[in-house]
């Protein structure tokens, strides 16, 4: 699993069936020490948890995203969590507001 922010959102009027049921997200991986801080490519994600824009969440991709989806949405990455915090070397670096 993987820590990103959340962006937006993708609007798509039409789409595969399977996916009619997800609001998908646009996101970018957290890097560093600090999860609010993002880098590299936005990608999109199925949302199974009703994350907001600007939340730090942990995404599930791969087989992880499809078999937490449903075996009818096609996906490649899925939001499994929204973070309430994150701890590292026993120092709060997120904590949600």
């Amino acid at each position: 699993m993987q820590l990103a922010k959340v962006l937006g959102q993708v609007v798509a009027t039409v789409k595969e069936p399977g996916l009619g049921r997800f609001t998908l997200l646009l996101l970018q991986d957290a890097t560093g020490a600090d999860p609010e801080r993002v880098s590299g490519p936005a990608y999109v994600a199925v949302d199974l948890v009703g994350a907001g824009v600007g939340e730090i969440v942990l995404v599930a991709s791969g087989g992880a995203a499809r078999v937490a989806a449903g075996a009818d949405a096609p996906t490649d990455r899925a939001v499994v969590a929204i973070a309430d915090s994150v701890i590292r070397a026993g120092t709060v670096t997120y904590r949600k507001t």
